[in-house]
């Protein structure tokens, strides 16, 4: 049914339901969209850098609080002690990483130089007693040793030229890299001071858009990135730690960057066995038999420790299926990068409750729109009582 624009609007014909006027509706929304799209263009650089500032002062703000608690309540005071804590986990393993390497670079070249002409010794009798995998590892070795070094070289060089590119192109990002850690300490002591502001901002944001349920979502955001950075980030630093310590008595060379690799590894999933593994045989082959089984058990039990230290640590943090929190962080790497163990898990955790929330009421009954009452607590009310 047709009806009659407003007398100042003589040209607008509206039809029942429909907008009044359909070409403004449409450019103010073009224009909106736009803008966003161009505020996300200009804002690009800092993205990575919001993200994973927002990520650290989440999931250590409780930390945060018992500091200031401990500084006679000066936030101003927790906000120093949590940056310069910040800064000393990027430079103190960095310059470490770099001492090591400047210092071994004598030794480094004499060993990659002995490499063409090593010869791989026999291994022990016992290794082909090793039930499932003892036959099958004792003729690899006997095959790797038949072959003469220079086949050997040939073999690996393709490897050796891809991780040189790899480690060159690296390089080049070391600049990028500490520019983008700048920033991302100043965007988290920024949230530090002002982190109750952000939060009732985040809060009143989405609960404008989806109601109480847009506001569970920001909710089971901080859960699910706690529970990543307690399940994930503490069992990696765990691993990394105690298989240090274990690479450091048994007196493998450059453990310290090994540990840095382990941590590494570890975060992204793998765990610390590879390089475990690779520093135990590495000790067979030099003879040193004794330390490389003590080594050898004690990497067996670093290796299993993300199996029990895992699952426990996730559910303090969230109250999550783990399988939602694995596949979000392998998931979230292979997407996203390193970023992606923090924002994987988050985007598969916000899912999963949503459409369980969503099952659920439908179940017994109740209306999913999201609608208020005035029973709910406001955002302010939920920022203070978390």
């Amino acid at each position: 049914m047709l009806n009659k624009a407003d007398p100042d609007e003589p040209a607008a014909v509206v039809v029942e339901g429909v907008p009044r006027d359909l070409t403004r509706t449409t450019l103010t929304v073009l224009c909106m969209v736009g803008l966003i799209a161009a505020s996300f263009w200009i804002l690009r650089p800092f993205i990575p850098a919001l993200i994973w500032a927002t990520m650290i002062v989440v999931a250590t703000w409780s930390s945060m609080l018992q500091t200031q608690q401990a500084l006679w309540g000066r936030r101003w005071l927790a906000v120093i002690v949590m940056s310069t804590a910040l800064l000393l986990a990027f430079v103190i393993p960095f310059s470490l990483a770099i001492t090591t390497i400047v210092d071994n670079a004598d030794d480094i070249a004499s060993w990659v130089g002995s490499v063409s002409t090593a010869r791989l010794p026999a291994l022990p009798d016992w290794v082909q007693t090793l039930p499932l995998i003892g036959h099958k590892a004792t003729s690899m070795w006997k095959e790797l040793a038949s072959t003469g070094p220079e086949e050997l070289t040939a073999r690996l060089q393709p490897y050796a030229r891809n991780i040189a590119q790899w480690f060159v192109a690296e390089v080049g990002n070391l600049g990028m890299m500490a520019l983008q850690f700048l920033l991302t300490l100043v965007i988290s002591a920024i949230l530090y001071a002002r982190g109750e502001s952000a939060a009732l901002g985040v809060l009143r944001f989405f609960r404008r858009l989806g109601g109480p349920r847009g506001e569970e979502v920001v909710i089971l955001a901080g859960q699910a990135i706690r529970g990543v950075a307690l399940g994930v980030v503490l069992t990696a630093l765990a691993q990394s730690v105690a298989g240090g310590i274990g690479l450091a008595i048994a007196g493998v060379p450059f453990a310290g960057l090994l540990t840095a690799f382990m941590f590494v590894l570890a975060v992204a999933q793998i765990g610390a066995g590879p390089i475990l593994f690779c520093a135990v045989a590495w000790m067979y082959w030099q003879g040193d038999t004794g330390w490389a089984t003590g080594l050898l058990v004690w990497s067996l039990i670093v290796s299993s420790m993300d199996n029990v230290l895992r699952p426990i640590l996730i559910r303090r943090g969230a109250d999550l299926p783990l399988l939602v929190i694995f596949a979000g962080v392998i998931g979230g790497l292979v997407a996203f990068g390193l970023v992606g163990i923090f924002v994987g898990p988050l985007v598969l955790a916000v899912c999963y409750r949503l459409a369980n929330a969503w099952v659920t009421e439908a179940e017994l009954g109740g209306s999913p729109t999201g609608e208020t009452t005035d029973d709910e607590p406001s955002p302010a009310e939920r920022v203070r009582h978390r």
